[in-house]
């Protein structure tokens, strides 16, 4: 991605972005310096790890199907997607998505990042949730749910090698990842219920809060002010 030379990005990379393995790097720019300090800085070390490896595995997915992304891109949206699940945004109202892409889109907007960039971010971890509309948008924004549905999900875990499956963990472990990554869901979620209508954080309710009772599309129909 080309920035305005005005940009931090432009600057010299920072030591904090580094990372390689299985053949994949994490971009050697400001850009991505910084949004790793941010990320390390206002997140812990599940949600760390399992972001960075989001960027390992949305790569390795990018490569064997072929696409052309911009890695720098594909980076901030993997870093930033579950940003939104940190404690200042219990009280937003909205789904952790959004306060993630907008956290997203600030950060790059403050550093003269050209839209169009900004909406593929945006996009990118808006949608991450979402399966099944990704995978035909822009490599970014698919790239981004794919790395967490191979993480998070498994779905398409033969396609990486054991081997770079192994190189990847070794430099971003998953310690009890399964409980961890459920537990930081329902803490992230629980405190606004009504934003799992209609998407996947609702099952992750109805396993762990009790007295959770999920919205019904139908219900809502049926109740709806309409006479037919």
């Amino acid at each position: 991605m080309t920035v305005p030379s005005s940009s931090a990005a432009s600057s010299a990379p920072s030591a904090a972005t580094g990372g390689s393995a299985a053949g994949v790097s994490v971009p050697d720019s400001r850009l991505a310096a910084e949004a790793t300090e941010l990320v390390r800085d206002l997140t812990d070390d599940l949600i760390y790890h399992h972001s960075r490896r989001v960027y390992w595995f949305g790569s390795l997915q990018g490569r064997a199907r072929g696409l052309s992304f911009d890695a720098e891109l594909l980076y901030i949206g993997a870093m930033f997607h579950d940003l939104g699940l940190g404690a200042r945004f219990h009280d937003s109202g909205r789904r952790f998505e959004v306060d993630g892409a907008d956290e997203a889109g600030r950060f790059l907007r403050s550093r003269g990042v050209p839209e169009d960039a900004v909406r593929r971010v945006w996009t990118a971890i808006a949608l991450h949730t979402t399966p099944g509309i990704p995978e035909f948008m822009e490599p970014e924004v698919a790239l981004v749910t794919a790395g967490v549905e191979y993480d998070v999900l498994g779905i398409g875990y033969d396609s990486v090698s054991a081997d770079d499956r192994a190189r990847i963990t070794a430099l971003h472990p998953r310690p009890d990842f399964k409980r961890r990554i459920l537990k930081a869901f329902t803490d992230g979620v629980a405190p606004k219920p009504e934003t799992a209508f209609g998407n996947v954080k609702a099952d992750v309710l109805e396993h762990f809060v009790p007295g959770f009772t999920r919205g019904d599309f139908v219900q809502v129909i049926q109740d709806s002010p309409w006479e037919q």
